[in-house]
């Protein structure tokens, strides 16, 4: 059952035509023209990106932001970079993917009662979003949030950056936030209830950039055991 298709399309389609934010923009744009020497014959994306997944999804995965060489240049989330590789390859390892590898938006790659989405929808210099740029976007995420929760059961949020962006979120598309804020941890649970309608379960994890799986703070187990676990609390099956 899909709750709303035309809703989340007609969102993405207005978050991928979003101009709000000058340096996201300049940013975005000039990699976009620029390019990287090993994409060079690609045509990069360069917009915001949209969130990506069935409209009925159960489970929601959060990210920091897309890519430069990655999301933004292929305009799919987690996408042609090395941690969309690490988090697809986890999410087909516990069954939640057609394939354990994502390299273009056209490229087959189905998932199965997850969605993925970030809480800014553009490539940041740095990989570093100020706090006003990710003030600005949430908005999207509410909107996304909103029209998801019908189905929506679970929530992994992927590091500290991800988790201070998406609660205040959580609260405005309808979930009541403890207070104080629990704060991130990766393995950490937290239960948001709904204020009419079904509750929210959180899931903190450590985000799958390089630096955390080059280093070994997250190993390939320990993202599939908080998939799965995620998983099997929202209602899906997971192996």
């Amino acid at each position: 059952m899909d709750t709303d298709t035309s809703g989340l399309s007609a969102l993405d389609r207005r978050i991928a035509g979003c101009r709000a934010c000058p340096r996201l923009v300049a940013w975005r744009e000039e990699v976009a023209r620029t390019k990287r020497a090993a994409f060079a014959d690609w045509t990069y994306w360069g917009r915001p990106v949209p969130g990506f997944g069935p409209t009925d999804a159960r489970l929601l995965i959060v990210g920091l932001a897309p890519a430069a060489h990655g999301g933004n240049r292929t305009g799919r989330m987690f996408t042609g970079d090395r941690s969309g590789d690490v988090l697809y390859q986890a999410l087909y390892d516990v069954g939640l993917a057609s394939q354990p590898t994502a390299v273009a938006a056209d490229d087959g790659l189905e998932l199965y009662g997850v969605r993925v989405t970030s809480p800014v929808h553009c490539a940041p210099p740095a990989n570093k979003p100020t706090p006003a740029e990710r003030d600005t976007c949430r908005s999207w995420l509410v909107q996304e949030l909103g029209l998801l929760r019908p189905t929506l059961r679970a929530v992994v949020v992927l590091g500290a950056f991800g988790w201070q962006a998406a609660l205040p979120a959580f609260g405005e598309a309808g979930w009541t936030v403890p207070r104080p804020r629990p704060a991130f941890a990766h393995g950490g649970q937290v239960e948001l209830a709904g204020t009419d309608g079904p509750g929210l379960h959180l899931f903190g994890c450590f985000h799958v950039s390089q630096r955390n799986t080059f280093t070994g703070r997250l190993t390939p187990e320990m993202l599939r055991e908080v998939l799965r676990t995620a998983a099997r609390t929202a209602g899906l099956p997971a192996r």
